[in-house]
């Protein structure tokens, strides 16, 4: 990224009291951004939003992304340069529970921040993240591309694959020549420190180990394209830059995933995590759910036309986030854990 871009800009981002929103909203902090965020409250308790103090330091607006009123007008009276829009329901276990809130959120949610930003005078820069999930999965192992064709078989995937689908058509329909470039971010499995979701693998392990009890596991054998939270969101602001500057030739969709080395077993990060985290493993045998069995990304696109490639291998990102959570467990400051990986990870980029 250009040295000093972000210093000034004023970013709009839905989702910041979120895990990967909550890290965004750091970063973006690091560089000299002015953020508004707009979001329901944390969805957790401990939450990384308010370990990091961060309603101190930002514009903090809580509110429902399926309020078309209000974040019409929260995103008028922001004037953004930027946005990012990251508030969804991000659970697939969730999504069979509550299937209607789902597709509610996660498409009529995304329309009403689409609405806001065609009538936006100020930005010029839109990026959407949706999900590695979006893609139409046959299990037959394949890396997708960006091309390949959407669908989902659970309610998460297929509200996902749908807000794509209305990006497309929003941009191509309303967008397109217009000042103001958008793009779709489809990320693979995201780990790292501060993450207390329920049903998601680091958080499980976490809580299990400080509880002094197994970790129940679903399906050992699932591999994923895992990556630490801070690779998919370097990709998002390169991206974000990239259509601030030069414009409507970065519109459309990007895969950002780990190299092909990362994807891996369930099974392989959480022998990775036990060295800094010791636990006990237990195979849940109730019924599940129906969820994908592989995911891959190729990640060419984000290589070759925006400069993007991952830092972390996954040793790396398994103990990056490992040690994040000892430091919590043991005390240390949050604050500092966080600010510590993100300066790290920056020499690195």
């Amino acid at each position: 990224m250009s040295s000093g871009f972000w210093h000034g800009k004023k970013v709009f981002i839905t989702g910041h009291t979120g895990f990967k929103g909550a890290w965004l909203t750091s970063m973006l902090l690091d560089m000299g951004a002015r953020v508004t965020g707009y979001s329901l409250p944390p969805p957790t308790s401990p939450n990384l939003f308010e370990l990091l103090h961060l309603s101190n330091k930002i514009t903090h607006i809580e509110g429902d992304i399926r309020n078309r009123s209000q974040v019409m007008e929260t995103v008028r009276d922001a004037k953004p340069d930027i946005l990012f829009h990251l508030a969804a329901q991000a659970l697939v276990r969730e999504s069979y529970a509550n299937p209607l809130d789902t597709f509610d959120t996660n498409t009529i949610g995304t329309l009403n921040i689409l609405e806001a930003t065609r009538y936006c005078s100020t930005l010029r820069s839109c990026v959407i993240v949706t999900t590695d999930k979006c893609y139409l999965n046959n299990e037959a192992g394949s890396f997708f591309k960006e091309t390949d064709a959407l669908g989902g078989k659970d309610p998460y995937s297929a509200s996902k694959a749908a807000a794509e689908i209305i990006c497309h058509a929003y941009y191509e329909s309303f967008l397109k020549q217009t000042h103001i470039p958008m793009a779709t971010a489809r990320a693979g499995n995201v780990i790292g420190g501060g993450d207390w979701a329920k049903d998601r693998l680091i958080p499980d392990v976490f809580r299990a180990f400080l509880a002094s009890k197994p970790v129940l596991i679903r399906n050992p054998a699932a591999t994923r394209p895992w990556q630490h939270v801070l690779e998919p969101l370097r990709g998002y602001m390169l991206l974000a830059e990239k259509l601030f500057t030069a414009g409507h030739v970065f519109a459309g969709a990007w895969n950002f995933g780990p190299q092909p080395s990362g994807i891996q077993s369930v099974e392989y990060v959480l022998s990775g995590l036990k060295k800094i985290l010791p636990f006990d493993l237990q195979l849940d045998r109730a019924p599940q759910p129906e969820e994908a069995k592989t995911l891959a990304l190729d990640i060419h696109k984000a290589s070759e036309k925006l400069g993007w490639t991952p830092c972390l291998n996954l040793d790396q990102t398994v103990q990056w986030t490992a040690e994040w959570y000892s430091g919590f467990a043991h005390k240390s400051s949050p604050a500092e854990l966080t600010r510590k990986q993100i300066s790290d990870y920056w020499r690195l980029a």
